[in-house]
Formats: structure tokens, C-alpha cells, sequence
């Protein structure tokens, strides 16, 4: 059974927590009357992700298998047979339908579930191969969870929140196929055929360029009249602090160590990012809903 789990990637589902980003945001998040609609959207995102991922490797089994970790995925290893695989993709894009009509009213939710799986399945079938729209496509999926995520939840996402959301995505984006670059440098074989359109003094431009405009971005959120008047509170920028200190750490990771090749495993093994994040969280919460008894308060 682990082969046909390891086909769904349980570990990328947490990119699917994008969703309740704006209900956190709008300070909504704990009401709970939207609590079973996030989790049917939740769940429907992961089968329509996990749907694409068997999608995906199916069309990758040939390069997965010269690929010195990917050779170990269920299809490329041949530990799951495709008629199953594709089986399994279809089962689970019916479960996703249904989940999405049952979480949103209006069936917007819906449509952003299928316009996910175009793009994706577009992305699959020969977009990838194109260099810089490969990871614009990427990040335009993690906007989609959050556009999605804001018409379960009845709230607005601003296009503050829309923009970070594509600026932070594309950001991991590009720090991952910095990773596939040094590792088509050390063993000589293109992993990605877009990478003939990326080197490394490009990427690690794109890297600082980006991380710098993350960094304006959020703070010019928290601090912008509109974010103050909608949530009551001029003292979201104190978050600010921990959204540096969490881009430095996966520069560091990047830079450094040279270990960005996934950012669901940085966040799954990395303590630092973790702590980070945690606090990031945290001082958000007490800033939007203890505002009342925190030193946030005015």
C-alpha cells in the first residue's frame, strides 16, 4: 500500500493549506459554520492534486527513470501499474467534483478546481518545458487555492494577499530549479527540459530580486489604509519580522547548504522554518483575535 500512497505525494497536500489563508486573514478563520466547507475543499484540492501528480508521472516515466530520486516514484519504479494509476486518477478527480460542489453554494469554488486542473494538465503536457512560464504556471496554482479558498469562506482576498501569495510561490519556484541546476551540473543529464533556459547566475538574480520584493510587499499590506481599516489594526507589520527571518532561512537553505529542492521538505525537516512560521502564525492570531488583551492593542 505505501507504493499507491506514495502515488497521491501526501507530503505536497500541505501546499493545500493556501486555503484558509484569507479566512485567517480576514480574522474569520475560527467561525464555525465554515470549518466542514474548508475541510471539503481541502480534501478536494488534495484529489485533484494528487490526481495530477499521477498525471504527471505517468508522462514522466521515461526522464523519472534517469532521474536519481525520481527513479524511485510507484510508476517509474514499476511498483504501480498504469492501468491502475490511471484508474485511481479518474476516481479521484469524481471525488474531487463532488467535494467541490458540496463546499461552495455558488459553484465558484468549482470553477477554480477546473481551471486548476487545465492549467495543470496543460503544465503536464508541454508547458513545463517552457523556461520562466514553467514556474509562473506553478505559483499561478497556489493563487488559485487561495482564490478558492476565499469563496468557501464568503470573505474578500485582496490583491495584496494575491500578489504575495504569487510573489512567495514563485520565489520557491525558482529556488528549486536553482536546486535542478546544480544537480544537472554534478551528474550531466537535463532533468527538466526547461532548464536549458535557466543558469545560475539568472536564477540567483531572480532569487534576491524577488525575496526584496516579497519583503516591500508584505509591509506595504500591513501597513496600507486598507488592510488598517478592514481589520481594525494598525499592528500587523510586527509579523513582518518573522517573514524576513524566514526568507533569510531559505536563502540560507538555498545559498548555503544547497537543499532547496523541495520546499514541503524544507518545511517538513527544516527546525528553523518551522519555529518561524509557528511565530509568524502565532503573533498573527494574537494581533487579530486577542487584540483586546495583547500588548498589540492600541
Amino acid at each position: 500500500m505505501k507504493y499507491y500512497l506514495r502515488l497521491l505525494r501526501p507530503k505536497d497536500w500541505a501546499k493545500n493549506l493556501f486555503l484558509i489563508v484569507p479566512s485567517f486573514f480576514a480574522g474569520q478563520f475560527f467561525v464555525p459554520s465554515r470549518f466542514p466547507h474548508l475541510l471539503e475543499g481541502f480534501i478536494a484540492f488534495c484529489c485533484f492534486a494528487s490526481a495530477i501528480y499521477i498525471i504527471n508521472d505517468y508522462r514522466d516515466i521515461e526522464e523519472d527513470r534517469n532521474h536519481p530520486v525520481k527513479c524511485n516514484r510507484p510508476l517509474a519504479s514499476g511498483m504501480v501499474k498504469k492501468p491502475l494509476a490511471i484508474l485511481i486518477c479518474i476516481s479521484l478527480l469524481i471525488i474531487g467534483c463532488l467535494l467541490g460542489w458540496l463546499a461552495d453554494s455558488h459553484r465558484l469554488f468549482l470553477f477554480v478546481l477546473a481551471l486548476y486542473f487545465i492549467i495543470n494538465l496543460l503544465y503536464s503536457f508541454g508547458l513545463k518545458n517552457i523556461a520562466i512560464l514553467d514556474i509562473l504556471l506553478l505559483s499561478a496554482g497556489f493563487v488559485l487555492r487561495v482564490k478558492g479558498g476565499a469563496y468557501i469562506s464568503g470573505v474578500d482576498a485582496s490583491e495584496w494577499l494575491i500578489i504575495m501569495t504569487f510573489l512567495l510561490s514563485l520565489f520557491m519556484s525558482i529556488a528549486k530549479r536553482r536546486d535542478d541546476l546544480l544537480l544537472k551540473d554534478s551528474t550531466g543529464t537535463d532533468m527538466r527540459k526547461s532548464m536549458r533556459g535557466y543558469n545560475l547566475d539568472f536564477l540567483n538574480t531572480m532569487l534576491g530580486l524577488s525575496s526584496a520584493i516579497i519583503i516591500v510587499a508584505y509591509i506595504n499590506y500591513t501597513v496600507s489604509p486598507a488592510t488598517v481599516s478592514k481589520l481594525g489594526t494598525d499592528r500587523l507589520y510586527y509579523s513582518s519580522l518573522f517573514v524576513i527571518a524566514g526568507l533569510m532561512r531559505y536563502l540560507q537553505i538555498t545559498f548555503v547548504l544547497k537543499k532547496s529542492g523541495s520546499p514541503t521538505e524544507i518545511l517538513y525537516k527544516d527546525f528553523f522554518i518551522q519555529i518561524t512560521l509557528a511565530l509568524w502564525i502565532l503573533s498573527i492570531y494574537a494581533i487579530l483575535y486577542l487584540r483586546d488583551i495583547t500588548i498589540f492593542a492600541k
